[in-house]
């Protein structure tokens, strides 16, 4: 998910360049195997730097927040960020930092890598609770048993004595 855009860089502002989003990211989820990422990407030449739109999507793979079970989940992104250069592309002299410290940087060598971008994006998209299905039962506190494979056979815990004036009015069923 490399781009030379050393061309692009000469251009004027405005110029447009579009490209396929192929490759893998690494470190989105527990699983160290990296990920394969399909998408777009359009690159404008703005004033500052280059302009990138990324469509791409994704499969990640996370623990039901409920019963632990192992689900596979698909990602859609879709975002914009301004890369800035850090070697002026015609004279070669290295440019001043950009005014966000955690600005996204094209390298001495004119290359654009979408990688930490999309990386960072596919962590902020993940849902903060997976859940394998919406009306997951869970593991039973006492035993540990899966609820959504079999019914367990303990009993129910006594409500927390701290919530009997809500029981009694009814506001927890």
């Amino acid at each position: 998910m490399q781009y030379n855009i050393s061309q692009l860089l000469r251009c004027p502002v405005g110029e447009v360049r579009h490209y396929r989003v192929e490759g893998d990211v690494t470190d989105v989820d527990d699983d160290p195997q990296p990920i394969p990422v399909q998408g777009t990407v359009v690159l404008t030449r703005t004033n500052q730097g280059v302009l990138v739109r990324v469509e791409a999507a994704l499969h990640s793979t996370e623990e039901c927040a409920r019963c632990l079970a192992v689900i596979r989940y698909p990602l859609q992104l879709t975002f914009e960020e301004v890369f800035y250069p850090t070697i002026d592309p015609l004279t070669g002299i290295p440019l001043p930092p950009p005014p966000e410290p955690e600005a996204f940087l094209i390298d001495h060598n004119h290359i654009l890598d979408l990688s930490e971008a999309i990386r960072e994006y596919a962590v902020m998209a993940r849902p903060l609770q997976p859940l394998c299905r919406l009306d997951c039962a869970g593991l039973c506190p006492q035993c540990g048993a899966n609820r959504n494979l079999m019914p367990c056979a303990c009993a129910e815990p006594p409500p927390d004595p701290r919530w009997s004036a809500l029981w009694q009015l009814g506001a927890l069923e």
